[in-house]
Parts: C-alpha cells; sequence; structure tokens
C-alpha cells in the first residue's frame, strides 16, 4: 500500500481499479492521522462477479435507488461505486465490507451508524462521476468531496449566471472561450465540495463564492460563506489529469494524502 501526499505535490490524482480496492484477500488495518485526509481514487470497471460482491454490501435504500437507475452502465457504476466506499471503510474500521452500516441525515448525506460511531470517529464522502469514484476519509470533522469530468456540452454561461455569484459568473465568461468550460467546472467541483461538507443541497450554491486567484490546481481558495454554512470549512483544488476537475472540503486541510493499493 502506498500514500502520495498532495499538499505540496502536482501529480494527478490516479484511479485504482475497483477489483483491487474490494478484494477479499487485502483486508489491511489503515490509521488515520488526527486532521488529515486521505482520497481514493476508483475506476469503476469491475466485473460481474465484482458487482455481485458489491450488491450484498449495499443497504436497502441503495438497492432501491439503483433499481431505479434507467440504463444498465449507470446502475452497475452506482453499485460499485457505493461498494466500493464500504471496502475502503471497513479498512479504517477494522470490520469486513458486509458490516458498514450507515444511516442519513435529512439531506441525504451518509454516514457511519450509531454503533460504528463508538468504534470510530471517521467521516467520509463519495463523489462518483463517469465510470470513476473519489472517497475522502478523515476523523472528527464534516467532510466533502467532488469530482466532475469537463463536458463541453454544459451550458456554462446559463448554469452559471442561475446558480453562481455574479463575481463567479463574470469570472467565467471573461475566460477565453477555450478555457471557459474547464473554469466553470473548477469553481463548480469547489462549492459541491464545501455543500457536501456542510451536508446541504444545491440550494446553498449562491450561499458560498469561490475566489480563485489563478487557474492553478492543488492549491486552497480563498471563501466567503453565507449563513446556511454553519462550520468553518476550507476548500483545495486537487490536481487531476486533462479533463477533470476535483475538489475537498473539510475544518482541516493540513494532511491531505492519496492512498493506492500496491499489486
Amino acid at each position: 500500500m502506498s500514500d502520495v501526499c498532495l499538499r505540496d505535490s502536482k501529480v494527478p490524482i490516479s484511479f485504482q481499479s475497483i477489483e483491487r480496492v474490494t478484494c477479499a484477500l487485502r483486508q489491511d488495518h489503515i490509521g488515520l492521522e488526527l486532521n488529515a485526509v486521505h482520497l481514493w481514487g476508483i475506476e469503476l470497471d469491475g466485473s460481474a462477479h465484482c458487482l455481485e460482491q458489491c450488491t450484498g454490501w449495499l443497504d436497502e435504500v441503495e438497492r432501491h435507488r439503483a433499481a431505479r437507475l434507467v440504463r444498465e452502465d449507470t446502475r452497475q457504476r452506482y453499485v460499485l461505486a457505493h461498494g466500493g466506499l464500504r471496502a475502503v471503510l471497513s479498512r479504517y474500521l477494522g470490520v469486513t465490507p458486509d458490516v458498514v452500516s450507515l444511516d442519513r441525515s435529512g439531506t441525504g448525506k451518509p454516514f457511519l451508524t450509531r454503533e460504528l460511531q463508538d468504534r470510530s470517529a471517521i467521516t467520509f464522502n463519495l463523489s462518483h462521476a463517469h465510470g470513476r469514484a473519489l472517497i475522502a476519509v478523515s476523523q472528527a470533522q464534516e467532510i466533502g468531496v467532488d469530482l466532475e469530468c469537463v463536458r463541453s456540452e454544459v451550458e456554462v454561461a446559463k448554469l452559471s449566471e442561475r446558480y453562481f455569484t455574479r463575481a463567479e459568473h463574470m469570472a467565467i465568461m471573461q475566460a477565453t472561450e477555450e478555457q471557459r468550460t474547464t473554469r466553470f467546472f473548477r469553481y463548480w467541483v469547489a462549492k459541491e465540495a464545501l455543500l457536501k461538507a456542510q451536508g446541504i443541497g444545491l440550494r446553498g450554491l449562491s450561499d458560498c463564492e469561490i475566489f480563485l486567484e489563478m487557474d492553478g490546481v492543488d492549491t486552497e481558495v480563498r471563501t466567503r460563506l453565507g449563513a446556511q454554512f454553519t462550520d468553518t470549512l476550507r476548500v483545495r483544488l486537487l490536481p487531476c489529469e486533462t479533463g477533470w476537475e476535483a475538489a475537498v472540503a473539510a475544518q482541516r486541510l493540513d494532511s491531505v494524502k492519496q492512498f493506492d493499493l500496491e499489486q
């Protein structure tokens, strides 16, 4: 097992196969340092056996939600992402994935059941998009993560004008046409990570403002948080390969590490 500190690194987030993450032969316990954030990138490319295994780990809420998804590939990726989450959490909790049980807040944010909370103070968040998942794990602090594939068909001007602050919308529209979509998604992942950390929905998009002083990544960005945010949160843009954007938000981001299971 290896880890890469992202605080001063420009190495892009890497994505390992879901098969490696869920392998029953690898159950190494992982310790979580105080104030640390661990990131897990996963390719949702599982075999039929892996899909069956992950399905068995889901709870009733997740199975019902998966069943409502119309497209088969979307349904499979949902199952693999949420099964992968349990496989990751099991390594911190010292239990098998099938006993990792979750509850959800009124806004739908998942958290460990009270029984598991008595064992550990870990917190987590999951984002998955277009065949990839990104999981963030921390302890004793709320955390949010967002991963997005930059898509040219998105109506950047309309969405930013409707959901972002005026300053954010203007910053996006002032970018060159070539850079505009990437900049939009960079704002989006930062804002979404903050919303997920606080446990509020998209109604809070205009209640947080992001100040991007440069187009670089692996940087902590300045924010303005409105009345819906009861916690003091920080947000960091994560290094990604071209065509992807990601961000993580928490009260403390002093140590951000990516974990990769060695073959």
